[in-house]
């Protein structure tokens, strides 16, 4: 299905694929929350699965984001963004990017807040679409702010420095392979290019001023290598005046959000029913 005839949503099923016209057109799939009681009204999140940036689809994440639409009553978009080493960062924020715009155009109109998430790499990706957000807004000051970031372990650390790193040896993910995947997306380029005057970073911890962006949303469990990635980030953000709510449950490891019984998603589809319409507008 082409997105510009997506229908009403009412006339939606649970899920749908499809197509977000751009300079390059970009695939997804967008999750609604049936069932009785559900209106459409709770917003858009657009969501960036994980996979290091190499692998993983929004068919293979499809249950993750179908339970978060459900429990939160959102509609989620899951990004089929490009991988790496084919493409090599910017591209699969570039397309983060198109269906996030894609996203506001459809909220805007619905007077219905939109945010942006993802879990693992697709966190990475999501808080750096954020920025990317947070700077085009600087030069249009009419385009509202997003409602919030909702970023599950995310790595942000391309060199991996944090103790919870090398904590347990046999965690995943293990900090060689994690260092690996950095560079795989990376590549030789600079890791912060620039696209209609945005600087587009591939992580967040590069950018020096992370004032203004959204309330953020940070999960990531006691087990997980990259804890101290998202504590880092979770100061910044702070000293940065940004409101930061913090999911740090000790049992939880990464990945977490694939699992049946994940601590991580129902605490995220929580955060996301307390965003109201009036909180941001779109």
């Amino acid at each position: 299905m082409n997105a510009t005839d997506l229908p009403r949503w009412t006339d939606l099923p649970r899920w749908t694929d499809v197509t977000i016209p751009g300079r390059r057109p970009v695939r997804a799939r967008l999750h609604s929350p049936a069932g009785a009681g559900h209106t459409g009204r709770g917003g858009w999140l657009v969501w960036a699965h994980g996979g290091s940036w190499q692998r993983g689809s929004a068919a293979e994440w499809h249950p993750v984001t179908q339970r978060l639409a459900e429990l939160s009553g959102w509609r989620v978009l899951s990004v089929d963004y490009r991988l790496a080493p084919a493409h090599r960062h910017p591209a699969a924020l570039e397309d983060v990017l198109t269906a996030l715009d894609w996203a506001r155009s459809r909220a805007g109109a619905e007077a219905v807040p939109v945010a942006v998430g993802g879990d693992s790499a697709g966190g990475t990706l999501a808080a750096a679409a954020a920025l990317a957000a947070r700077d085009h807004r600087g030069a249009d000051p009419e385009r509202a702010p997003l409602a919030a970031q909702l970023l599950a372990y995310p790595p942000l650390d391309p060199a991996c420095s944090g103790a919870s790193h090398r904590r347990d040896p046999a965690a995943f993910p293990h900090p060689a392979d994690l260092r690996r995947a950095w560079r795989v997306l990376r590549g030789t380029a600079s890791p912060a290019p620039t696209a209609g005057g945005r600087v587009l970073y591939s992580t967040p911890l590069d950018a020096p001023d992370l004032r203004g962006l959204p309330p953020t949303v940070l999960a990531v469990g006691g087990l997980d290598p990259v804890a101290d990635d998202v504590l880092t980030y979770a100061a910044r953000l702070r000293t940065a005046a940004v409101p930061v709510d913090l999911v740090h449950p000790p049992g939880a490891a990464h990945a977490d959000l694939m699992h049946p019984d994940s601590k991580l998603l129902p605490a995220l589809a929580g955060r996301l029913r307390t965003l109201t319409t009036g909180a941001a507008r779109t």
